[in-house]
C-alpha cells in the first residue's frame, strides 16, 4: 500500500468519525458547527483534501448557510419502479453504478421528492444527490450531496428510515479540483426549490 493510500484510509477514516459524532449528539445544531470545524480540519491539513495548495478556502473554511432546524426531518424509503442501472464516469475511481432503490418525500415547505441510490462500487452505499434552485446561483452548479454512505457520511436512521438534514448537503470535490469527477445529480433529484442550507459558495 502507498503512502497516498494510507492517507486516504485516513481520510476516510476520520470523515466516518465526523459523522458517528453527529450521530451521536443530540444538539443538532451544535453537532453541525462541530462537524464544520472538523471538516475544515481536514480540508485544510489532510494530504487528500481536494483544495489547492493556494485555495483561499484553506484559510477561511467553507462558507455555509446558516443552520435551519426545519431542514431535519426523518422520512420514509418509498418503493419506485424498477429503473435500468445509471453507469457514471468517475476519473481515477473508474466507471460508478447506481442502482435506484426508492425515493424520499421532501416537507411541505419544500416540495417534491429525491431518489436514493445504491451506489455498486466499494462495498455498496446509499448515494443521495441534490441539485435545487441553488445551484449555479449560490452553490455548485453540478449539485450537492447529502448522503454518500460509501464515502462516510450517514446520519442515521434503520429499516425503512432515513435521517435528511439538509444543513449537510455538501459540495463534491469536482467542485473544487478539476482532478475529480463526480457523479451529478440525476433529474430524479433535481428540485425546483432553493434550499438555503448546507454549503454555498
Amino acid at each position: 500500500m502507498q503512502p497516498s493510500q494510507l492517507s486516504l484510509v485516513d481520510w476516510r477514516r476520520r470523515v466516518n468519525e465526523m459523522y458517528a459524532a453527529v450521530r451521536d449528539d443530540p444538539d443538532h445544531e451544535g453537532a453541525h458547527t462541530r462537524w464544520r470545524q472538523a471538516r475544515d480540519q481536514l480540508f485544510r491539513e489532510h494530504p487528500q483534501t481536494p483544495l489547492l495548495a493556494d485555495d483561499p478556502l484553506r484559510e477561511t473554511g467553507l462558507p455555509y448557510w446558516p443552520y435551519d432546524p426545519a431542514m431535519r426531518f426523518e422520512t420514509t424509503l418509498l418503493a419506485t419502479e424498477p429503473q435500468e442501472d445509471r453507469v457514471v464516469q468517475a476519473g481515477d475511481d473508474g466507471e460508478l453504478t447506481m442502482k435506484l432503490i426508492g425515493r424520499v418525500e421532501l416537507p411541505e415547505t419544500i416540495g417534491g421528492s429525491l431518489d436514493v441510490w445504491w451506489l455498486r462500487q466499494y462495498g455498496g452505499g446509499i448515494f443521495l444527490p441534490l441539485r435545487d434552485g441553488t445551484s449555479g446561483d449560490g452553490s455548485y452548479g453540478g449539485g450537492r450531496y447529502v448522503l454518500d454512505t460509501a464515502k462516510g457520511s450517514w446520519l442515521g436512521g434503520g429499516d425503512d428510515r432515513i435521517v435528511v438534514d439538509l444543513n449537510y448537503a455538501y459540495h463534491p470535490s469536482c467542485r473544487y479540483n478539476p482532478r475529480w469527477q463526480c457523479p451529478l445529480a440525476p433529474p430524479g433529484n433535481t428540485i425546483a426549490a432553493r434550499i438555503e442550507a448546507g454549503e454555498k459558495l
